[in-house]
């Protein structure tokens, strides 16, 4: 029992980082644009976490069972324990680096890493169908619908009066940060559920993929509270790093990435990344000043940060399992 107490405990701190780290995806955009104020802003996003976590059944199932296959047990306990500290390890190093990475990718690539570790099987028709394959296409979706998005925007209200627009805009960035913080509810908190129950099951205190109800209360109120915290670092990045946002540009980004965020979550289960969702929509709305507007150089910063995310979680989680192998 203590050991599956740790483990929810761990998962609840990833799930606090995941909060604080990814806080910056669902208004970064709102704050740069000055539509919201930060306070604002945060308060926005820890409710919209709070509700969307509730309507992510699909992808916590594929996190708890379709990534990696545990038999009940102590030894699989050590394994969730480890994918858990390479994820949370990743979190830390890439939000003290102002570096907007996946915490879905880390946590995923972190249980690979603790299950190759440990000799336990990959389920990697599982990994590639609703990981790998999402995390390519999500981005180059984001990039383009926004884009398309933009230029009809821009189109529609080519005549009209440009402060007024900007007005109008803002306001409508009120709904598309509470949309795009619904999305991030539904994929960050369903993920950690999803191991929370993959924990219950191995230690034998729970069947099945249904998620018990306290699960879901003590995920989404911890993932608000690290919302809630806010993510300066990883915001700064978003909002004003690749490139300077205004507010039709601002709502175009977060309403496509939204779009995104729901179409994967409910149509497929699959668990996409918020972060690479959001970012390439923001540089697809910005592109359509000019692609030099967008500052190439952080986007590729991002990209490496994009690219290292699963294997270097999964070295972590790896390990982490061998160091846990040797004490327990």
């Amino acid at each position: 029992m203590v050991a599956l107490i740790t483990i929810v405990t761990l998962a609840m701190i990833f799930n606090f980082t995941n909060g604080f780290h990814d806080a910056a995806n669902a208004i970064a955009t709102s704050v740069s644009t000055r539509a919201l104020t930060l306070p604002v802003a945060l308060g926005v996003a820890a409710v919209g976490n709070l509700v969307g976590s509730f309507f992510g059944a699909a992808v916590a199932a594929t996190v708890g069972k379709g990534i990696i296959d545990l038999p009940v047990g102590s030894s699989s306990l050590l394994v969730v324990g480890a994918a858990l500290v390479g994820a949370i390890t990743w979190n830390l190093i890439t939000w003290w680096k102002g570096l907007p990475s996946s915490s879905s990718h880390a946590l995923i690539g972190g249980m690979v890493g603790a299950a190759l570790a440990a000799g336990v099987s990959v389920i990697w028709g599982g990994v590639i169908e609703k990981v790998l394959i999402p995390m390519v296409v999500s981005p180059f979706a984001g990039f383009a619908l926004a884009y398309l998005f933009m230029l009809a925007i821009m189109w529609g209200f080519r005549r009209a009066n440009p402060a007024k627009v900007g007005r109008g805009f803002r306001v409508a960035q009120t709904v598309s940060a509470t949309a795009m913080a619904f999305g991030h509810g539904m994929q960050d908190a369903a993920k950690t559920m999803g191991i929370v129950v993959l924990a219950l099951v191995v230690a034998g205190k729970h069947e099945g993929p249904d998620i018990p109800i306290w699960v879901y209360f003590l995920t989404a109120g911890v993932l608000a509270a690290g919302t809630a915290t806010g993510g300066k670092r990883i915001m700064k990045t978003l909002g004003t790093k690749i490139i300077e946002l205004d507010p039709p540009q601002g709502f175009a980004a977060e309403a496509t990435a939204s779009s995104v965020l729901y179409v994967a979550s409910i149509g497929f289960g699959a668990p996409v990344s918020t972060t690479h969702v959001i970012s390439s929509a923001i540089m697809g709305a910005g592109a359509t000043r000019r692609m030099s507007a967008v500052r190439w150089g952080v986007a590729g910063q991002m990209m490496q940060a994009w690219v290292s995310t699963f294997p270097a979680a999964g070295i972590v989680g790896a390990l982490a399992y061998w160091a846990g192998s040797l004490v327990f």
